[in-house]
C-alpha cells in the first residue's frame, strides 16, 4: 500500500535518519512509517539470528515426518533425494529475501514488508490479502501437539485427543507469556534451547555412524540401502506431498529477516544474510544424517508405518526401550518448545508490521510496544488462535491438516513474491536507482518461483491408495487454503470498494505516534464534499474508521 509523498516526507524527516531516507527515496515509501528508533530495541545479533532460524527449523519436522516423507514416496532413494532438494529451494529463496531486505532495511517483518512493496496497486489489495491470511494461520499448534504427545510419553501416560489438547494449550501459553513479557529472555531461551536441540541431533547422527560401523545390536544397518530406489512412485500428489513435508522441516530459513529492524550491527541485511546461509547449511547437513541414521536402524516397512514416531523407532531398535521411552520424549520436548518460542519471536513481528500499515482492528493495540517493550497484542492474538485451532480439529488428524493448511496459503504469496522481485527491479530501473548490493540471480528466483508453483498445483491430484495422510479428502486443506485466500478478496472489495462507495467517501492513511515511540499508519475515511458543500467552500472532516 502506498502512503502518500508529502505524509512520506514528513515521516523521514521527523526521522532525521540518513539511511531511512535513503530507503523512502526508493520508489516509494510504501506500508508502515519508518521507525528511526526501534521501540522493541536491537537485541538481535549474529548468534541472535542464527539461533532464531535454528531454532525455528529444529523443531518436531525431523523426528516426525521421515516416516509421513517415505510412506508418499515409496522408497529410500527418493526420501534421500527429497532431504536434498528442500534445502536448495530454501536458497533460493534466502537470495531472494536478500535482495528484498537490502532495498528495505529498517522493516521487520519479511514477506509482508516484500509485498506491500511490490504490489502498491490495487491500493490495499495485497497487504489485505497477506494481513488476513497471516493473522488466520499464525497458530502454533503442530509443534504444541507434538510436544505434547512426547511430554506425555515421559510421564507414561496414556495418550487422549483430551490429553493432548490440554498439555499442548499448556505449553503454547508458557511460551507465548516468555515472548509477551521479555524479548532479551525469549531470545535467551531460544539460544539455551536451541544448543541443546544442534546437540542432540549430534548424538542422533553420531549413534548413527555406530549403526553403520557394526558396533550395535542391529545386525544388517545396510538392508535399506540395496535397491535403494525399489517401490518409487510417480504419483504427483504423493510427490508434493513429500516436498511439502520436507519443506516444513526446513520453515524458518528466514525467521532473522523478521527481526531485521532489531538487528545491532552497521549492516543488518548483511548479518541476516549470513546468519541464513549458516544456518541453511548446518541443517541441511544434520537433517541428510540423521534420515541415514534412521533408515541404518530401523526396517523400511516399520518407518513407512511409523507416523510421526520414527525417532521412537529409531532409539528402541539401537537402545532399548527404556532409554528410548526415558531420552528421546526429553529430546523432542525440548525441540518443540525451543521451536515454539522462535517461531513466536518471528510471526509476533510480522504481526505487528501488519498492524502497523493499519490493516488490522484496533491498530494502536497491536502495534504498541507497552507495558514490556514487546509486541503483546499480537502475542495475545496468536494464542488466542492456537486455542481455537486445536479445540475444533479432531486430535487424530491435527498434525497433518494443520501442517499441510499453514503451508498451501503461503505458497500463494512465495509465487507472487518472487515475481514481484521481478516487478520491482522494472520500476527501480525506470526510476534511475541502482541495482541492490544483494542481487539474486534469475536461477535462483525461478528456483523459488517453480518450487511454489509445483506445491500449489501437484496436491489436487489424487494419491495412491494408502499413501494420503489424513482420513478425510486428500485435498481438503487446499480448499480451506484457497478458501481463506478468497475471503480475503470478498474482504477487500467490502472494506475497500462498496461500503466507501455506499458511504461516500475514500480510504486515506494517516500516520499516529504512539507514545512508547512507535510508528503506526491508520486507515481512515475523507469523506466526499456534497455538492453544496462544494459550492460553499466546505470541506467534510476525516473520521478515522479504525
Amino acid at each position: 500500500m502506498t502512503i502518500h509523498n508529502v505524509l512520506d516526507s514528513e515521516v523521514l524527516a521527523q526521522s532525521g535518519d540518513s539511511d531511512a531516507q535513503d530507503e523512502g527515496n526508493t520508489l516509494s515509501a510504501a506500508g508502515a512509517p519508518i521507525e528511526r528508533n526501534n521501540p522493541l530495541g536491537y537485541k538481535v545479533t549474529l548468534l541472535s539470528s542464527v539461533m532464531l532460524n535454528l531454532g525455528r527449523m529444529l523443531g518436531a519436522g525431523i523426528y516426525s515426518v521421515p516416516g509421513v516423507i517415505l510412506n508418499s514416496v515409496g522408497s529410500v532413494g527418493l526420501l534421500f533425494v527429497f532431504w536434498l532438494l528442500a534445502p536448495l529451494f530454501a536458497f533460493g529463496g534466502l537470495m531472494v529475501y536478500s535482495e528484498y531486505a537490502s532495498m528495505f532495511p529498517k522493516r521487520s517483518g519479511a514477506e509482508v514488508v516484500y509485498l506491500e512493496q511490490a504490489y502498491p496497486r490495487p491500493k490495499f489489495l495485497v497487504p489485505i490479502m497477506f494481513a488476513v491470511t497471516s493473522v488466520l494461520l499464525s497458530f502454533s499448534a503442530t509443534n504444541s501437539i507434538i510436544f505434547a504427545q512426547y511430554a506425555l510419553t515421559i510421564f507414561d501416560i496414556p495418550i487422549t485427543p483430551e490429553r493432548q489438547t490440554t498439555v499442548a494449550l499448556a505449553v503454547c501459553a508458557a511460551g507465548m507469556a516468555l515472548v509477551a513479557f521479555s524479548t532479551k529472555w525469549s531470545l535467551r531461551a531460544v539460544n539455551f534451547l536451541t544448543g541443546l536441540k544442534v546437540l542432540s541431533l549430534v548424538f542422533l547422527v553420531f549413534t548413527g555412524a555406530l549403526v553403520l560401523g557394526g558396533f550395535t545390536r542391529i545386525s544388517d544397518p545396510y538392508a535399506n540401502f540395496r535397491s535403494p530406489f525399489s517401490g518409487s512412485t510417480t504419483n504427483p500428489n504423493s510427490l508434493a506431498t513429500a516436498l511439502v513435508k520436507t519443506n516444513f522441516a526446513f520453515a524458518g530459513w528466514n525467521n532473522a529477516f523478521s527481526v531485521i529492524g532489531e538487528v545491532h550491527t552497521r549492516d543488518p541485511v548483511r548479518t541476516v544474510r549470513k546468519a541464513s546461509l549458516l544456518s541453511l547449511l548446518l541443517v541441511a547437513c544434520l537433517f541428510f544424517f540423521v534420515n541415514v541414521a534412521y533408515v541404518a536402524a530401523v526396517p523400511k516397512d516399520e518407518i513407512r508405518n511409523s507416523g510421526q514416531l520414527i525417532a521412537a523407532l529409531f532409539f528402541q531398535r539401537v537402545y532399548g526401550e527404556s532409554f528410548a521411552g526415558k531420552t528421546l520424549p526429553i529430546m523432542v520436548a525440548l525441540s518443540c518448545f525451543g521451536n515454539l518460542i522462535a517461531m513466536a519471536v518471528g510471526q509476533t513481528r510480522a504481526l505487528r508490521e501488519i498492524a502497523r500499515q493499519g490493516l488490522l482492528p484496533y491498530p494502536r493495540f497491536f502495534a504498541s510496544t507497552k507495558p514490556f517493550g514487546t509486541p503483546l497484542g499480537p502475542v495475545c492474538l496468536k494464542y488466542f488462535l492456537t486455542v481455537f485451532v486445536m479445540v475444533a480439529l479432531p486430535a487424530r488428524d491435527a498434525f497433518n491438516f494443520l501442517l499441510d493448511l499453514a503451508s498451501y496459503p503461503n505458497l500463494v504469496f512465495h509465487v507472487a513474491t518472487a515475481i514481484g522481485l521481478w516487478l520491482l527491479r522494472r520500476r527501480r530501473a525506470l526510476a534511475g536507482l541502482a541495482p541492490s548490493k544483494y542481487r539474486a540471480k534469475h536461477i535462483y528466483v525461478s528456483l523459488y518461483l517453480l518450487s511454489s508453483i509445483f506445491l500449489l498445483i501437484m496436491p489436487w491430484i489424487p494419491p495412491e491408495p494408502g499413501h494420503g495422510d489424513v482420513s478425510f479428502w486428500y485435498a481438503t486443506y487446499c480448499v480451506v487454503g484457497l478458501g481463506v485466500l478468497a475471503m480475503c478478496g470478498v474482504y477487500y472489495w467490502l472494506w475497500i470498494i462498496v461500503l466507501p462507495w455506499l458511504g461516500g467517501y475514500t480510504v486515506v492513511e494517516e500516520v499516529e505516534r504512539l507514545e512508547d515511540g512507535a510508528l503506526t499508519a491508520r486507515l481512515a475515511r475523507k469523506y466526499h464534499p456534497s455538492a453544496a458543500d462544494a459550492d460553499n467552500g466546505e470541506r467534510q472532516p476525516l473520521i478515522a474508521s479504525s
